[in-house]
């Protein structure tokens, strides 16, 4: 997967949906992960020719783990001129010592989100994205049909009356594979998450679901794509992007 690939991918969802406009303010939620650094890549790279002016800033959340280290992202936004703010927070703190969470990523999440968009005010972005890619579309509208009974997934844009801010999700359109393909051609400095229940989580069940149903019915993950674009969901129809 190269980089004009990957800006193709990030272009078209850009088009389609309305994401950006002159004078924004975009920040970029930096996890350390692959798909926050393929955005981040991304997004400098449309930077350089996309007919909107916009300006970018990296936003990690330090969630308090004692073993992450974010020297090669932080040396990775020098070198791209990306202004870089980490948030240290006392989450981990919170989640597994004091609280000790059986289940803890829907509340570590809602409080992460939280501390970003804070941190995303404070920076003066009006937008903030995320590294949601197709896989993540189909994987949350999965979880659910089967966790919630409902056909729903989040938005490819999204605004947040609270916070004044819209939420924007430029890799849509490419596949978790695409991802891993341009982090390895490229040589991407990816951190590895330290949170203990990474890889324990009930999206890690419905990634293996999916990844078996596309293996045993090839192409059924395009079609479970096509299905959720020509839904009712809000904010699915390409001509109403700016919702």
């Amino acid at each position: 997967m190269t980089l004009q690939k990957v800006l193709s991918y990030i272009r078209r969802a850009v088009d389609d949906y309305h994401m950006i406009e002159d004078g924004d303010k975009i920040a970029i939620g930096i996890s350390g992960g692959k798909d926050s650094l393929t955005l981040l890549y991304g997004l400098h790279g449309l930077k350089r020719f996309y007919p909107k002016h916009f300006e970018l800033h990296a936003v990690t959340v330090d969630l308090g783990f004692d073993n992450l280290d974010l020297t090669a992202i932080t040396e990775l936004c020098r070198t791209l001129n990306i202004e870089y703010t980490i948030v240290k927070t006392d989450i981990a703190n919170i989640i597994f010592k004091e609280r000790m969470e059986a289940s803890p990523c829907s509340l570590c999440a809602k409080m992460r989100k939280g501390a970003l968009n804070q941190a995303v005010k404070a920076c003066g972005c009006n937008k903030v994205a995320y590294a949601h890619h197709r896989d993540d579309v189909i994987e949350t509208m999965l979880m659910s049909l089967i966790y919630e009974g409902r056909f729903h997934t989040f938005r490819p844009v999204t605004y947040l009356d609270r916070m004044d801010m819209t939420v924007i999700r430029p890799l849509m359109y490419m596949n978790e594979a695409d991802v891993i393909g341009f982090v390895n051609k490229y040589q991407i400095p990816v951190v590895k998450s330290p949170c203990p229940a990474d890889g324990h989580t009930k999206r890690e069940y419905i990634k293996t679901l999916l990844q078996k149903l596309n293996q045993e019915n090839p192409g059924v993950k395009e079609r479970m794509f096509t299905a959720i674009q020509g839904s009712k969901i809000e904010g699915w129809k390409k001509d109403n992007g700016k919702q």
